[in-house]
């Protein structure tokens, strides 16, 4: 596995986990990986410094132990502010909700979000996926459609 820090066409900087840089070079043509903050998917390789492990630097015995740390503290990256890990417990709490209460109808969302919109079928609680150009064309034929917010441990 491989840590890339990449950044977007918008300027905003995450980090994301490849099998190998063959895997991202691979996702990228194909146009899978995606700012998680605008969605864009023109992303490059940012500027990393690399981890190497220095050999004179081995510890004699066990590791001290750690505290353990609470479920939210393992889902969010430390490096959020108090207000910020708020936000994105709330924006978890919606994406369960959503998967809890709607049916998943994967890559048929947009016809099924159509047919409801044009009353060819009964109006039901759904989510499932749509690329931008789909999402951009619901839209545009006033098909009310939100997308569900990625979260930043959602890419990992």
């Amino acid at each position: 596995m491989i840590r890339y820090s990449l950044r977007c066409e918008c300027g905003h900087a995450f980090d994301s986990w490849f099998k190998s840089s063959d895997a991202f070079d691979s996702q990228q043509k194909r146009k899978l990986v995606n700012c998680p903050a605008c969605d864009s998917a023109q992303v490059e390789k940012a500027i990393m410094a690399p981890r190497l492990a220095r050999k004179g630097n081995k510890r004699a015995g066990p590791e001290p132990a750690k505290p353990a740390a609470t479920v939210e503290q393992q889902q969010t990256p430390l490096v959020m502010a108090p207000h910020e890990r708020e936000l994105v417990a709330k924006l978890r709490e919606l994406r369960e909700h959503v998967t809890k209460t709607a049916e998943n109808v994967g890559d048929k969302f947009p016809d099924e979000a159509r047919k409801m919109h044009y009353g060819d079928i009964d109006h039901r609680p759904i989510y499932g996926e749509a690329t931008s150009d789909e999402a951009r064309s619901l839209i545009e034929e006033g098909v009310d459609v939100l997308p569900l917010p990625v979260l930043p441990d959602d890419r990992n």
